[in-house]
């Protein structure tokens, strides 16, 4: 398949109603960090981009949200794929983006470098969605927070060794900071930056 069909086909096959149901778990997901969602195969996005990644992309770029992509993704035939079914522009400056994508396996450096918002305005920051091996099977990690009865764990693979340490830097900058979307293949799970993530003694 070439570059230019595989931008064009792909996308949601009913586009009001795949996105709703998209969002609906999107907010379900922040709503309830750690809990891990199944997105239905309907969309396939050009790799390295994984269908959750691209189910959430369309649902949720259009043309107001500049989107950042790590270098994997760039270099593909996501840039075209996401400009045709969404409009949203792409920036290579990630404190302009609303929304990140990454492939997996690549070294996360800062969060720092991306959009945390402002005091007066918390919601312009920017959602990073990171793909990642697996969202089971890892180190495992205790999440703690707002729609957290008392602890749930998760155990990604793939995560970078800094992550904790990324993390908790950002979550002394609320009310502003990211929200992160892991996702692996066809599920997803959210970790907004309200949450509270340790390493669990094993």
């Amino acid at each position: 398949m070439g570059l230019k069909t595989e931008a064009l086909t792909g996308g949601f096959a009913e586009p009001v109603f795949h996105a709703q149901s998209v969002f609906k778990m999107l907010m379900d997901g922040m709503a309830r960090p750690g809990t891990i969602q199944t997105v239905q195969p309907d969309v396939a996005p050009p790799t390295p981009l994984g269908i959750a990644a691209g189910t959430i992309a369309l649902t949720l770029c259009d043309h107001d949200t500049p989107v950042w992509l790590s270098q994997g993704l760039a270099k593909s035939a996501v840039p075209e794929w996401l400009g045709f079914h969404t409009g949203a522009p792409l920036t290579g400056e990630k404190a302009e983006a609303r929304f990140a994508f990454t492939e997996a396996g690549i070294a996360l450096s800062s969060f720092g470098l991306f959009a945390s918002g402002t005091q007066e305005y918390p919601d312009r920051s920017t959602t990073i969605v990171i793909e990642l091996a697996d969202l089971e099977g890892g180190r495992r990690l205790a999440l703690i927070g707002p729609g957290i009865q008392s602890v749930t764990e998760i155990a990604p693979i793939g995560l970078p060794e800094t992550f904790l340490r990324l993390w908790t830097e950002n979550r002394a900058l609320f009310p502003r900071g990211v929200d992160i979307v892991l996702t692996a293949g066809k599920r997803f799970l959210c970790l907004p930056r309200t949450t509270k993530i340790t390493a669990t003694e094993i």
